[in-house]
């Protein structure tokens, strides 16, 4: 049998325009799978490489070191898969060649080379820079599973994908990779970006020499804000929640009634409400340490927020905490069922993209309620009370008004709508 199979000699460029001490990769296709690089130790700049034929020319003061290299890795690679042609009749994998190239050659392989000198493993570099990056930013549970699922993606992409292989055209790849899962074009651009987080740290130290990072910004539809639906409760729905009686066996669910009213009241993220302490309440207002951005905010009470906390100031809670607080999974799940009960029904559409394919869904506004919807409720009922941008951008810790721009039109439409009263008159 004959394996269709490429082995060229190509210079690593690091950067557009780069001509000087690239790096020399033997680059090896295996019947149009991912193609797998060795660096084989030796640079060159351009002027002294022969494109053509692949090899070092005279003017380079290595050339005879460079193209008995060159020679040599050509040799191995034919005898391999001569082995594999005559005596096993069957087409390797990409992991076999590169392991039985690096036996052969004397290099160190994954299974006995340590990290230092591993710089291409990039799934064992992944698990250290969440570990490092876990630690560091004191992720949650559920930043982990974030990471964790891109791990995973990655790994269903390619199971050797290696950093060298790694430059525009290999995350175009990746991109269209991820589409075919019909996920929300969201979704995917928040994957990216942290994907090229993973690059950055990883450039940083050391591990990575591409620029991907920097260079890889795919057009994506629907991520700019625009058409994305704000889901936030209306001051009668704040109202139909405050004033609703509960059933004496309803007891948790007015628990997590309350706790989520406490955001409504003070815009606070749900991991800065699970956290709050009663140390961390003054005398009119409270001062917390945000847990995503570690910045510190001072947000003055008001009679709704004051009257949360003195229902329970005279339980106590472990830790010290200032409320009943139960897992963000749980009280997403909960939110649900209170806003059925509480009769939080409005028809809510939602848009949303898939690849190029605009997507809508109508829904009842109880099935779309999430810890973060009282966040959200608390800068659209500020704005409508015709608080400035700049004094909530203080409360809610947002960095600049571009944030601010999707509860502005918000507001904006719902002026607009309450002028067509008039109309009636």
């Amino acid at each position: 049998m004959h394996i269709q199979r490429g082995v060229k000699f190509l210079l690593h460029k690091r950067g557009k325009g780069d001509s000087k001490n690239l790096a020399i990769r033997m680059r090896v296709t295996l019947r149009g799978q991912t193609p797998i690089d060795f660096p084989t130790g030796h640079n060159i700049d351009t002027a002294d490489w022969d494109m053509e034929n692949q090899c070092a020319l005279p003017s380079c003061e290595y050339a005879t070191d460079i193209n008995r290299t060159i020679d040599e890795w050509k040799s191995v690679m034919n005898e391999i898969f001569a082995r594999f042609e005559l005596l096993e009749k069957r087409i390797p994998t990409p992991g076999e060649v590169k392991d039985l190239f690096n036996d052969m050659v004397g290099r160190k392989t994954p299974t006995n080379a340590s990290l230092a000198d591993e710089h291409d493993n990039l799934f064992r570099v992944f698990d250290i820079f969440t570990e490092t990056m876990g630690k560091q930013n004191q992720w949650t549970a559920s930043t982990y599973e974030k990471f964790a699922a891109i791990r995973r993606h990655l790994k269903d992409f390619d199971p050797i994908l290696s950093f060298p292989q790694i430059d525009d055209s290999k995350m175009q790849e990746y991109f269209q990779f991820l589409n075919k899962k019909e996920m929300r074009n969201t979704t995917i651009a928040k994957h990216l970006a942290f994907v090229r987080w993973f690059l950055r740290w990883a450039a940083n130290k050391g591990y990575y020499n591409g620029t991907s990072h920097n260079t890889f910004k795919p057009k994506i539809k629907g991520i700019d804000g625009n058409s994305k639906e704000i889901i936030y409760l209306t001051q009668d729905e704040i109202k139909t929640l405050e004033n609703h009686q509960f059933l004496p066996t309803q007891a948790s669910l007015e628990r997590v009634r309350d706790v989520f009213l406490f955001s409504c009241f003070t815009g606070l993220r749900y991991s800065d409400v699970a956290k709050l302490k009663r140390t961390d309440i003054k005398g009119g207002f409270i001062e917390v340490v945000t847990k995503k951005t570690n910045d510190g905010l001072r947000i003055e009470l008001n009679k709704h927020s004051q009257a949360i906390l003195n229902k329970y100031k005279e339980i106590p809670f472990p830790g010290d905490l200032a409320l009943p607080v139960i897992s963000n999974v749980k009280m997403n799940e909960a939110l649900k069922v209170l806003g059925q009960v509480c009769g939080i029904d409005e028809p809510t559409r939602i848009v949303y993209f898939q690849g190029n394919k605009r997507m809508e869904q109508v829904l009842p506004k109880w099935a779309l309620l999430t810890t973060h919807c009282g966040r959200r409720t608390f800068v659209v009922t500020a704005l409508q009370l015709g608080i400035p941008s700049e004094v909530i951008m203080k409360w809610t810790g947002h960095s600049n008004f571009s944030a601010m721009k999707p509860y502005v039109k918000i507001v904006d439409e719902l002026k607009a709508r309450a002028m067509t009263k008039f109309d009636d008159l």
